[in-house]
């Protein structure tokens, strides 16, 4: 069933018109007819069986049924503060870790990012990272959209975050996830650059309250650290396995 979200707030046994994106995604890309049936979510974790009832060269309206909740959230509430990396890496990783049940994700700078924006390629970044939430969302069946918030370094952020498991991945810590003990369902996860976070953050970060953290004997690159540490932790504390 295709799976579309609907930016405002949907009433249950009413009529509606997607939006452009969703009208270019449904008749221009997967070219559904008059009749076909697809669902609908507005992200208050309620899907809505919709039956597109009329479409023109610039609009499709579709009739909607009864809403059914649907809560696919995991118990863990992790905000992802991912230092952004080169290339399509970081639309990788958010994409994944959205899959994985990240609910919100900070993109950070850093003093060994190699990634350098002005505020109007950062402006369009930001934009283009939450539709991926949203797409990642609409193909893994969540029905609330993670949140991507503006960029910022990694010392504003570290001291910024309010109460919660503060973990931070670096290959010179000592402590494993597998010895964890976690008092809170709040998590907060800071991974670092591609050439990992200089002595300085990762000593800032512990005065925040940051407890370094390894997932074993290998370096692994900022995606991969990023993945497997949110697979681990859902795994021990959270709704995979």
């Amino acid at each position: 069933m295709t799976r579309i979200f609907h930016t405002s707030t949907i009433t249950e046994n009413s009529q509606l018109t997607l939006d452009d994106e969703a009208f270019n995604h449904v008749v221009r890309v997967l070219r559904m007819k008059e009749g076909d049936i697809l669902t609908l979510f507005d992200g208050t974790n309620y899907t809505f069986q919709a039956t597109l009832e009329s479409i023109t060269k610039k609009q499709a309206i579709v009739a909607v049924g009864a809403g059914q909740f649907d809560n696919r959230e995991s118990p863990l509430n992790i905000h992802l503060g991912q230092v952004i990396s080169r290339g399509d890496k970081m639309d990788f990783t958010i994409q994944k870790s959205v899959e994985l049940g990240v609910n919100t994700i900070t993109p950070l700078f850093s003093e060994r990012c190699g990634v350098r924006l002005d505020d109007d390629r950062l402006s369009k970044k930001i934009q283009q990272w939450q539709k991926i939430v949203i797409s990642a969302c609409e193909q893994c069946g969540r029905n609330q959209i993670p949140v991507v918030k503006p960029a910022m370094n990694v010392e504003q952020w570290c001291s910024d975050l309010a109460e919660g498991l503060k973990l931070n991945l670096h290959p010179r810590a000592t402590q494993s996830i597998n010895t964890l003990e976690i008092h809170s369902n709040n998590i907060h996860l800071l991974i670092g650059p591609e050439g990992g976070l200089s002595d300085l953050e990762i000593s800032q970060a512990e005065k925040q309250g940051f407890m370094g953290m390894l997932l074993g004997p290998r370096i692994l690159r900022t995606e991969t650290a990023a993945l497997t540490a949110i697979t681990a932790l859902q795994t021990k504390f959270g709704d995979l396995g």
